[in-house]
């Protein structure tokens, strides 16, 4: 039996983690075997290739070093962690996956979102999320709730300016736009309660 492999994907602040949480409680209350991970990390070897992506220090890294990284971590963790689970007949909820790498790195940082995306497939191996939930937030506000955050940890992406968080929520359109039979889009400036209740509703309607 071959399981579900769903990922979230948002502009920085925009509540994708703390709903991914949510969900998993509410699927394991109705039954549902799930693992829930992260990308970059989820395994030892890519949570440390997270940490030289995202340390603050590295501010000098190139942008096309950072894409291979991105999926150097991403291979890892597919192959360790996602793809054993799915054949284990569990759901994988994962906090980002390819789709980011074509925002940030494919588009935002102008690298070219059809260049990422080859680097990836290499990685991957056509193994594409089942369903992706996109948080739609505007970026400017996904700022302020991560600079209000007192818990959050500080990362790389944290320092970019505001056009550059832009440019990521213009590329998650597109991105909808392109993979419209995969991507379903939740506007992520709603309550936080309400959030959690449409993305609950939209994956179990998937689900049946």
């Amino acid at each position: 039996m071959s399981g579900l492999f769903i990922t979230f994907e948002g502009v920085e602040g925009a509540g994708k983690t703390t709903v991914l949480k949510y969900i998993a409680d509410q699927m394991e209350l109705s039954g549902y075997e799930v693992i829930t991970t992260r990308e970059p990390g989820g395994i030892e070897i890519a949570e440390k290739i997270r940490e030289i992506i995202l340390d603050t220090k590295h501010t000098a890294m190139d942008g096309r070093t950072e894409a291979l990284l991105y999926a150097a971590a991403r291979r890892q963790h597919l192959v360790e962690r996602v793809i054993p689970a799915l054949e284990a007949g569990k759901i994988v909820l994962c906090d980002r996956f390819i789709d980011s790498s074509l925002a940030y790195q494919g588009y935002a940082r102008g690298i070219g979102v059809d260049e990422v995306f080859q680097i990836n497939q290499f990685a991957i191996e056509d193994r594409m999320p089942d369903l992706t939930i996109l948080f739609e937030l505007d970026p400017q506000v996904g700022l302020e709730r991560i600079h209000d955050n007192q818990s959050r940890e500080q990362n790389r992406l944290d320092l970019e300016k505001l056009d550059f968080h832009q440019k990521v929520y213009e590329a998650y359109k597109h991105l909808k736009t392109r993979f419209p039979e995969r991507i379903t889009a939740i506007d992520a400036n709603q309550d936080l309660s309400h959030v959690k209740q449409v993305c609950e509703k939209t994956i179990k309607g998937f689900l049946k």
